[in-house]
């Protein structure tokens, strides 16, 4: 089931918001055990590619701010 909505939200503009509540649970889920022997390195994976996106979409962000700052200088 979590592989459908992965795949659902890499079709669309993921946002930083989601992302990062789908890696938050998926941290949970691996603190508590929740995910069997099969899925834990699919989750890894998609766990690696959400700390990619958010770490991006960060650097961005702050590029962003950094040359509307100097804009304003």
């Amino acid at each position: 089931m979590s592989k459908n909505i992965n795949m659902s939200k890499e079709s669309k503009e993921q946002k930083y918001e989601e992302a990062f509540a789908e890696l938050q649970d998926i941290v949970r889920k691996m603190e508590n055990d929740e995910y069997s022997i099969d899925e834990i390195a699919v989750q890894l994976k998609t766990a690696q590619r959400l700390i990619k996106f958010c770490k991006d979409k960060l650097t961005k962000t702050e590029s962003e701010i950094s040359k509307i700052q100097a804009e304003r200088e």
